[in-house]
């Protein structure tokens, strides 16, 4: 419970009047018309008002030494996290020699009349290499069958047995390993084959990395499965290497026969290959969604303890700052500390509070004895200090799929830039008031987990990407004694309010992160699982009625965005920061919702089904959707019918 804060003056406008009004009464009883036409009254109220505004900003004293308490216990404000997508850089034609992408290229979404383009960096450079095809084989009893002199000499060969079963192999071995990059296989093929299904054909694509095959990711396949002519788009990844199979030594890729289930269609009859070729078309590279800055100088050092330099900028992308001080000897490169604890007088360290945008140098701090020792080496006076960032961050950078289309510079031969899947991990910076939340959290854990609040802020900290996090305790909800679960839900990308599902579970590199700095701060003899939480599906068929002269269509569309962002994980719910555990989904709430969509006149009916995001399947109709207590609801599969009267 917090503690009452003192109002240092409780006055309000309307109290300051009429005091001024009695003292004009008192002081002088000649003027008798207190009317507020009256010229003298307009005063009165403008000094009112004036004073009001004062005792306004003196009463956020309190608030404002607050904070500095915090300051004092080494509480900074969490800064944004930067949402983070693999953007792909299409060539205008074929790659004859490498072509290079710089790390720091920008590339930005499309910007509207009303929103402004969301802009991400690289974070590594990209050398997208030419291929071409060196040697072709075919794996059906265990070992290699080359086609590549049939190939040149212009005739056909089977890509598989006569009857492809799971496990035959299509073998293309490229000149030069491709890590990266988008390879085209441009393929003549006779239909034999035909009959699988195009969204589901029983084949994969796979690149060999020196150790095993990975599956790679094919954004475009009009053989249709090597059915007919066409080509298809293989997205190499990064760690394809050259290697020898069978004496031919290649950058290898292979199509792999899988089984698909027995709702799909297979393979009758081997696809005819006539004709192979490979090429080099464009390349794939990570980038988060910040801007750069570089060589911003900071100031000149006075060559004394405890500066701070101010940062023009921010916020400031943490993970990508490098600061450098000159010297006789050049340019050097300091490092960066969470705090100046362990620092000594000859290392050179800083600390970069990354949401106020300042940079601090160690401190002299004075001994007990009477001595004095610095934490942190201190700048030569008159040393330039220069900071090389990235500034960005939040929720603004979770981009759906393909709206990453413009590259704000020109580099030869790169022709267009798209995204293949939505970006995510951007979450916005701790506010005060939240920081006000955790300072007691802070103080009183000390960086040691006891409570379930302990494991929350600790989890925030470690991963700044999380959008939610609920620990489980001890005897709730199937966790054992002397163990807890933390449950974390990602900071997924959002297109109108809809989530993906896939987007929901987090990474392996997220749960390492929080599995590794909750293992340093649990207790002795506590078990810690790191999970996502259960979802409940759930879909909404409703029925409207648009009020006359209405669109239709729009109405329908506003309704779904609504349904859509209202039973959310992350920024749905009734308050707007994510549908609350454990809480149930009634009819009711529904009807509320749709009745403020604007354009509908009546909500005619309401249905509530529980589903199976994963599977499509769709339960029994209800008015009340119950929840498990640690569960939350994903909108699924929503259906909404919009009649006129």
């Amino acid at each position: 419970m917090a503690l009452p804060a003192p109002n240092l003056d409780d006055r309000r406008f309307q109290d300051l009047v009429d005091d001024a009004k009695r003292m004009v009464m008192r002081r002088c009883p000649e003027w008798t018309d207190h009317n507020v036409s009256d010229p003298g009254v307009t005063l009165i109220e403008t000094f009112a008002y004036m004073t009001d505004q004062l005792l306004f900003r003196l009463n956020q004293v309190p608030d404002r030494l607050y904070v500095k308490f915090l300051e004092m216990i080494g509480l900074r404000l969490i800064p944004p996290a930067t949402a983070r997508v693999p953007v792909t850089f299409w060539l205008s034609a074929p790659a004859i020699a490498p072509v290079g992408i710089p790390a720091g290229t920008e590339v930005a979404t499309v910007r509207t009349d009303v929103e402004e383009s969301v802009v991400f960096s690289t974070a590594h450079p990209l050398s997208i290499i030419p291929c071409a095809v060196h040697a072709v084989a075919t794996v059906t009893d265990g070992e290699p069958a080359f086609h590549t002199d049939a190939l040149r000499m212009g005739e056909t060969f089977p890509a598989f047995s006569a009857v492809p079963a799971p496990g035959d192999l299509l073998l293309v071995g490229l000149t030069s390993a491709v890590p990266h990059c988008v390879v085209r296989l441009d393929v003549s093929a006779r239909v034999e084959g035909v009959g699988v299904h195009p969204d589901h054909p029983p084949l994969v694509w796979e690149a060999w990395t020196g150790s095993e095959w990975v599956e790679c990711v094919v954004s475009k396949d009009s053989t249709g499965a090597l059915n007919t002519a066409g080509e298809v788009l293989v997205h190499v990844p990064g760690t394809h290497e050259v290697s020898v199979i069978a004496g031919e030594r290649a950058g290898w890729l292979r199509a792999r026969v899988v089984e698909v289930g027995a709702e799909f269609p297979t393979y009758h009859e081997s696809p005819i290959i006539g004709a192979l070729a490979a090429g080099t078309v464009g390349g794939t590279v990570e980038a988060a969604h910040c801007e750069l800055v570089d060589d911003e100088v900071l100031g000149v050092s006075e060559g004394v303890p405890g500066q701070s330099f101010p940062i023009e900028r921010g916020p400031v992308v943490a993970d990508r700052v490098v600061l450098e001080v000159s010297s006789d000897a050049g340019w050097q490169e300091w490092t960066r500390v969470e705090h100046f604890v362990g620092s000594g007088p000859q290392d050179r360290h800083y600390v970069l509070d990354a949401a106020g945008g300042t940079v601090y140098f160690g401190p002299s701090i004075r001994e007990a004895d009477g001595g004095f020792r610095v934490h942190g080496a201190v700048p030569e006076p008159s040393a330039v200090i220069r900071l090389r960032y990235a500034v960005g961050g939040g929720r603004l950078g979770n981009v759906g799929r393909g709206t990453i289309r413009t590259l704000k510079s020109s580099i030869p031969f790169v022709a267009s830039v798209e995204n293949l899947h939505a970006a995510s991990g951007g979450v916005d910076g701790e506010t005060v008031e939240q920081a006000k939340a955790r300072g007691p959290i802070l103080l009183r854990t000390r960086s040691r987990a006891v409570t379930a609040e302990d494991y929350e802020a600790i989890t925030r900290e470690a991963a700044p990407d999380v959008a939610r996090v609920r620990c489980v305790t001890a005897g709730d909800d199937e966790a054992d004694a002397g163990s807890l679960r933390v449950l974390v839900v990602p900071a997924a990308a959002q297109r109108d309010g809809r989530v993906e599902f896939a987007d929901l579970v987090p990474g392996e590199d997220m749960l390492a992160r929080i599995t590794d700095r909750l293992d340093s701060v649990r207790l002795i003899g506590t078990r810690v699982l790191v999970s996502p939480p259960r979802y409940r599906g759930v879909t909404v068929v409703a029925r409207l009625i648009a009020r006359p002269r209405v669109d239709q269509a729009r109405v329908r569309t506003d309704a779904l965005a609504a349904l859509y962002g209202f039973l959310n994980p992350i920024s749905g719910g009734p308050d707007g920061t994510g549908w609350p555990f454990g809480r149930p989904v009634q009819a009711g709430d529904v009807y509320a919702l749709l009745q403020r969509v604007r354009g509908v006149d009546l909500v005619e009916d309401v249905r509530l089904f529980g589903a199976n995001p994963v599977t499509g399947e769709r339960g029994a109709q209800t008015q009340r959707l119950e929840l498990d207590r640690h569960s939350l609801v994903f909108g699924y599969d929503h259906h909404v019918k919009v009649e006129d009267h």
